[in-house]
């Protein structure tokens, strides 16, 4: 039988997510802070918990786990397979709603609590060697804390074979081994070493045998599949969109404007019609791709510079749309 992929979030929520694996929770979570330097918590709430509802076809479902220590504080944990170019910012923006979610009509800041963001990547992101970085919001210079409320941290799954983690030492690694896809014979030994573990493989063998619950999880693969595609195609169209914009404009712009020339031509003289309507269409295929770069989120100054037209006619152009 082959296993199913634990990375996968859906899976991920539904092994680590749900109410009779909330202890599996709990000591993945105490890992995560032990190793930097926090103490463990005693105990959890799901704000959340996986249902039947958290299906990959329901474009509403909500495959992060949230949780709530006794204090209050606010944890959120997401697996992330794909790189999407905008985590920091997208991270900051959810962390935000969350924190500031906390709050109801009449409540002071004060009762604001911590919020913590654990994002679990399968791609290499921050330009360090460390598997595991922690961030808070702390002074520059004298390395003061301005506030402990805000906590992300960023699990990146490909750094783990960088550094050449030894299995027997334990901790937070063999959570992150195991998810990463260890060879099953090595199971035994991260076990020894995170007994809570056995529960997690005994529930991802179970899954894999469920034949309703696999076809879930492979629409839900071909969805993340599908959207990396429409990522990498963003991104190159990023990097290449300007130029090839640049030049269909001009050439659809000489094009047209051949074709009212030679009907000006017609009234007022060909050889003076298409000198005329060359140049127009030349003039209307960069404004046109002005434009597009102003739609693509360009600022006036940049798509001007971009087409070489004056600042002037940009604005001219925006106006009009």
């Amino acid at each position: 039988m082959e296993l199913l992929d634990p990375r996968n979030d859906f899976l991920f929520k539904r092994i680590f997510g749900s109410e009779e694996n909330r202890d599996v929770l709990l000591a993945f979570l105490n890992r995560t802070f032990t190793e930097s330097g926090q103490p463990p918590l005693s105990e959890i709430i799901l704000l959340n918990p996986y249902t039947d509802k958290d299906s990959p076809s329901d474009k509403q479902s909500i495959l992060d786990i949230r949780a709530r220590t006794t204090e209050g504080e606010l944890i959120n944990v997401e697996m992330q397979l794909f790189n999407r170019y905008d985590m920091e910012k997208r991270t900051l923006f959810y962390w935000s709603k969350q924190y500031g979610g906390q709050l109801v009509e009449g409540q002071s800041y004060d009762s604001l609590k911590r919020c913590v963001t654990i994002n679990i990547v399968d791609f290499t992101m921050l330009p360090n060697d460390l598997y595991h970085s922690v961030f808070h919001l702390r002074e520059d210079r004298s390395d003061i804390s301005l506030t402990d409320d805000i906590e992300i941290h960023f699990l990146e799954l490909p750094k783990l074979e960088e550094r050449q983690i030894v299995l027997e030492e334990g901790g937070l690694s063999n959570w992150l081994l195991f998810l990463k896809g260890v060879d099953h014979d090595q199971w035994e030994v991260l076990t020894m070493n995170e007994p809570k573990l056995k529960k997690v493989m005994t529930t991802l063998e179970f899954l894999s045998q469920d034949k309703q619950l696999r076809m879930e999880y492979e629409a839900r693969q071909k969805f993340l599949r599908d959207q990396a595609s429409l990522m990498n195609a963003a991104k190159n169209a990023e990097i290449y969109g300007f130029k090839t914009g640049l030049e269909q404009g001009v050439r659809q712009g000489i094009e047209q404007g051949i074709e009212r020339g030679i009907e000006q031509g017609i009234e007022q003289g060909i050889e003076q019609g298409i000198e005329q309507g060359i140049e127009r269409g030349i003039q209307k295929g960069i404004e046109d791709t002005a434009r597009r770069l102003l739609k693509m989120g360009m600022t006036p100054q940049e798509a001007a510079e971009a087409s070489g037209l004056p600042l002037e006619r940009i604005e001219q152009l925006q106006a009009e749309d």
